[in-house]
Order: C-alpha cells, then structure tokens, then sequence
C-alpha cells in the first residue's frame, strides 16, 4: 500500500514484490509492472501467500500492465520439453495469472467485472455499549463478509467483550449499575434467542418493587402480567369470590389503578387518581408534532404536575423518586418532554408494560454481552479494540467542486492505557456510540468536529453522577421483593437511591456472587444517581450512610447484619441527563450528513427522528436498537449489504 505522506510502501507489499520478481525471472516471465510510482493504480483485495505462510489481509496489487495487449504468461510461448513444473512454480504463475486479470477488470474466464470487489470496506464503531453492540451486530450481520469488510470497535474499558469479570480487590464480582430488563424489551430478547439461549435461564422472573421512605413502606408495584385480586372478607360476597383471581386485562390505565389498588399502603386513593391529568398531558404531547414535543421540553416537569394538578403527595412518595431511579433527575431538572415518554413507555401504553426481571447469573456484561462478542468475533471477524481511548478523528479533503460538499471521516487516533498510540485510516464509515462524557471528549480533540454547531452542542451536555455499591453481609436478611427504592430520605441528599437482594435475584448461585469466598448471608447492590453531593463521601461512609441509615430505616433487619465485605464505584457524568431544552442539542441517529456523509450516532440519548423506536428514555432497548438502526443507515449510505431488522414494540392500547 502507498503512503504518500509517508512516501513508502508498506513493508509487506516491497516483501511481495521482491518475492515475485524472483520467481518471475525464475519462470522467465515478463513482470507485469512498469513503475513504482505513487499514480499507479491500486486494487486491493486478499492474498493467502503459501511461501509465507500467511495471510495478507486488505493487501494492494503493484502488477499493472502497460501494454494495451493483454501480456498475461498464458499468451507467452513455453519452450518445448519443458521440464514438469514445481508445486511452487505453479503456483507463481498462477499469481501472476490473477494480477494480470485484476488489472483488467476480468475474471479467468475473461467476462465478469470484479472491481466491485477490489476495495475493502472498513467500518468503525466508537463505544462498546448497548448501542456500540447493536451497530457491531447491525454491520457484522449484513452480509459482506470479512473478505468485503473489516469492523472494528472500540473502547476505553480494558476488555468490552464482557469475557474478563469486573471485580473488586478481594476478586468478587461487581457491576457499575444494576441494570432491569422491562416487559417491551422485544430486540433484546431475539438477541437472546439468536444466540441460542434460553430467557428463563438468562432473566430471573417478573419481580416486585418496593418503595420505602423514612415512614416505612409506602408502596409495592406489582407484577401486573399476573397480578391477582387480594384476599376478600367473605361477608362480601361478590368480592369474596374474586379473591386470589387474576386481575383481568383492563385497558390502560384503569388495569394499573385496579392491580395497585392493594398494593398503596399510605398513598391515598384520590393521590393516585390524580394522576389522569398526566394522562391528558401524555395524549397532547406525545400525539402531537415536534414542535409542540420542543414546547413541552421546554418545561419541566415539575411545572408540568402542577399544570395538570397532580397530588404533590403522589409526586413526593411515588413519582419523584421513580424518576430518580429511573431518569436520575428530581421533576425539577427535568424535561416535561421526556418524563412523558419514559410514563408512557413504562406505566401507561400497556397494563403490564411496568414489568421488569433482571439477571438471574452474574451481569450484564457476561450474561448477555459476552455470548454477543464471542458471535460476532468468532462468526464474522469482528475486531475488538479494549483500553483505546479515541482522541482526534479526521476529515478527508473535500474533492467536491462545491464547497458545501459534505466531507467523509477518514481517520482516527486512539491512545492505549500504557502510553501506546495508533490510527485507523481508509474509515468509510463511523458510529459514535458515546455518552455525553465520551463525546466531550471526541469533539474536543477534534477541531473539525467542533467546528459543526449540532456536535459541539451535543459535547456541551452534561451527564449525571453516579454511585454503585456492593455489600457482602455476615447473615441473610429477608426483605418483602428483591428490588426496592428509596424515597425522600434526607441522607440521600437529593440523591435517587435503589438497593437490590442479589441474593434473591441469583438465588442457587451463591458461590458465584462471593468469588472465592465462602459464601455467608445476603450480597445487597446499592446505586445512587444524581450523586453529586456523595461523591465528596469517602468510601466509608458512604457504606455507613447504608448501613446506619438508609437500609435498616427500610427494613429493620438490617440492623443486626455486620459488613464483611463491600466495594464502592464512583461514575461522574456517566449517564444521559434529559434536561429542559436539552432536546434539539442531543445528537441525532442521522449524524449531521450535510457536513460528514459517513458518520451516524447512536445511544440512549440520541435523536432517532423518523426512526423513532416505541422504547424510550434511559433504556437499554433503546440504546440497543439505536445502534442497529445507526448500522442500517451506514450500510444504506454506503449502498452495500441488507439492512438488520428491528421489532417493533407492541401497538399502543
């Protein structure tokens, strides 16, 4: 391959091209090459050299003929009684045979065009999560090939493939984020069929939620897929009958209202109703065009439960601290906009969309990533990059004669924890699969990046701070379900907070959640989002604050359990934060393509416009799709390969 900044060839084509001429002149063969010089034509393709013993991938052929006859060594006289010819031999001139039918656009039967094939396409993916994957997935599944294409992802984690667990000093397993697996999650799930397993033996049942605050327990969600009538008096006798039967599918929301009904212990009836004006809002936004959408993510949405008069006792003990949980944000620093989105999705569009399960061994990253990689590495050759951290990415020049031409990502720098560097160059396509954190960092090493307003403004939001942490106790405490929230606990700090009985969740796999310790009790995971005000907290008392405070204030049985272990995880700006007004800064699926014709975005937050997907707010699913769809639209630009199909959620009620 020419590099003409570098004016050289690359070693291992001078290393081909010495080898030929040798074994030219050995078969006393014209060699069909007139120059060396940088104007040469170069058709790439790849080369199995059985002399060398290996494989050149995306390789460049330096035989050009310059005689407008075709002077391939089948048109040259061989000597007669010619000496049989050597294994070796052969095969050089079968070399030279198909060099020369590279270079004039023929096959060996001398009629078909392969210049479609000459040049490899080289596909880049930048972030290794949910959406990172998908797009990997999207690009891998598309039919090219590793003869046709060459994918590469990259991230800063040491080893994105989820192979390597993530553990603490004492060798426990831990995981940034205890992440739920909703009821509408459908692409994720085929991902989990397609890899040949089983949901049951990946996803623990549909779970309970519990909600707790310094009064005590101030609600349970149900699982409302097999949500059941509660015990009855029998001197009722029409209810009395109903009594442990399941709730019917009752359209959205009055299932919701009968299946919560028992479930309330100190949130009033008439607080709950008043929910119906956020059924109001939800219709009018959300039915809407955009820019009524831009209107209401202008307001937040405190303002908006005041507008539409929603009981501040049912904002303060039930809904804020959901949103904590589930966006990060107290109401008042967040969009009305996406707050309506993420109801909708997880409370309104369906009975039993609220439902969620979990991990039933392990994390994420090893149930369900690393069965991925392993797929996409093994079957299509993907190339994984782990412990790069991608700095300037480059644009090739404008070859257009219009100056408004959009330009194309060409090359890349990345930086290794152990102070090594390295650039991909010939990108013909890039998905910036980045938080808002990764993208500050991108667009600010890359001034031509910086230069479109729609990347910058999306490298000038900011993210939301966050804690995970495992504890290990010397006994088991039992709590009424295994994932639970804490609400308007002042030590929070205005923090959101969840705890979870992994213990519970990953019952039968004790061993696993202890390393190599003996197992003793309960393996409690809390988060904490919207951590600003922890952060400053050593890890010691932050584990107090659980200990002393927090957990037994829920459930009193926590205080007579003793820490044996614990690990503390410090996340700043690590997640998505939807503010008011943030909407049209937020990056779009699409990229920007009138200024680069080969990037496109994908994550969470991202901008899915006429792709939009049911799945919304900071959702796995979401994330997921975004990457496919983001994979789709490069192969599209790119007209090469079939697109990877995305399900649809179900229709709304």
């Amino acid at each position: 391959t020419w590099y003409p900044d570098e004016n050289r060839w690359s070693h291992t084509q001078m290393t081909r091209m010495i080898l030929k001429i040798v074994l030219c002149l050995l078969l006393q063969q014209p060699l069909l090459c007139s120059s060396f010089t940088p104007s040469t034509t170069l058709l790439h393709g790849r080369t199995t050299n059985p002399l060398l013993g290996e494989t050149h991938a995306d390789t460049t052929s330096l035989f050009m003929s310059t005689q407008e006859d075709d002077d391939s060594p089948s048109d040259v006289e061989e000597p007669e009684n010619e000496a049989p010819e050597s294994e070796a031999l052969k095969w050089a001139r079968n070399q030279v045979e198909e060099e020369s039918s590279s270079v004039t656009g023929k096959d060996n039967d001398g009629d078909h065009d392969v210049s479609a094939r000459t040049k490899k396409k080289k596909f880049v993916v930048v972030g290794a999560g949910w959406g990172g994957w998908g797009a990997a997935k999207a690009l891998c599944e598309s039919g090219l090939g590793s003869e046709e294409a060459e994918i590469i992802i990259l991230d800063a984690l040491p080893d994105p493939t989820g192979r390597t667990p993530y553990v603490s000093k004492t060798k426990k397993p831990v995981e940034a984020g205890t992440r739920g697996f909703w009821f509408d999650y459908p692409n994720i799930n085929s991902m989990v069929e397609q890899l040949g397993m089983s949901e049951d033996d990946v996803f623990t049942p549909f779970t309970n939620s519990s909600f707790y605050s310094p009064d005590g327990l101030e609600a349970t969600a149900p699982v409302f897929s097999t949500a059941k009538f509660p015990e009855f008096p029998d001197s009722i006798p029409f209810l009395s009958g109903l009594s442990q039967n399941p709730i019917p599918k009752l359209p959205s929301p009055l299932g919701q209202v009968l299946a919560t009904f028992p479930l309330f212990e100190r949130i009033p009836l008439a607080d709950r109703a008043s929910m119906v004006g956020l059924l109001l809002a939800t219709v009018d936004c959300l039915g809407g065009d955009e820019a009524v959408q831009v209107q209401y993510d202008r307001m937040t949405a405190h303002e908006l439960f005041i507008r539409f008069r929603l009981s501040p006792r049912l904002v303060e003990d039930f809904i804020k601290p959901t949103l904590l949980v589930g966006l990060f944000k107290p109401p008042e620093e967040l969009s009305a906009l996406v707050v309506m989105e993420l109801l909708y999705y997880y409370a309104l569009a369906h009975v039993d969309s609220f439902d969620v399960r979990w991990i039933k061994n392990g994390t994420v990253a090893d149930s369900l990533i690393s069965p991925l990689a392993h797929y996409l590495i093994n079957d299509y050759k993907l190339t994984v990059k782990g412990g790069c951290r991608v700095g300037q990415i480059r644009l090739a020049e404008n070859t257009d004669s219009s100056s408004s031409a959009p330009k194309k990502v060409d090359s890349l720098d990345y930086s290794t924890f152990d102070g090594k560097t390295g650039t991909i160059n010939d990108i013909d396509g890039i998905v910036l699969a980045l938080t808002c954190r990764g993208m500050q960092a991108v667009v600010g090493a890359s001034p031509e990046l910086a230069r479109i307003p729609q990347l910058s403004n999306a490298a000038s939001l900011k993210g939301i701070d966050v804690i995970s942490v495992r504890l290990w106790l010397d006994r088991t405490v039992p709590t009424r379900t295994p994932a639970n929230v804490f609400s308007r606990f002042s030590e929070l700090r205005g923090a959101g907070g969840t705890f979870f009985m992994l213990d519970q969740m990953q019952a039968g796999h004790e061993q696993e959640l202890w390393g190599e310790d003996e197992p003793q009790g309960s393996v409690v995971a809390c988060d904490f989002y919207n951590a600003g005000a922890l952060l400053a907290l050593s890890d010691e008392d932050i584990v107090d604050t659980l200990m002393k405070d927090l957990l037994p204030s829920a459930v009193s049985a926590f205080g007579n359990a003793q820490v044996v272990d614990s690990w503390v995880g410090r996340y700043p700006g690590a997640v998505s934060w939807f503010a008011p007004g943030t909407f049209n800064k937020r990056p779009a699926l699409q990229g920007v393509p009138e200024s680069i014709s080969n990037m496109v975005c994908a994550g969470d937050w991202v901008r899915m416009g006429d792709q939009e997907h049911g799945a919304k707010g900071l959702c796995q699913e979401r994330a997921y799709v975004s990457g496919l769809q983001a994979g789709n639209l490069l192969l599209n630009r790119e007209n090469v390969g079939k697109e990877h199909p995305v399900l649809q959620v179900r229709k709304d009620e």
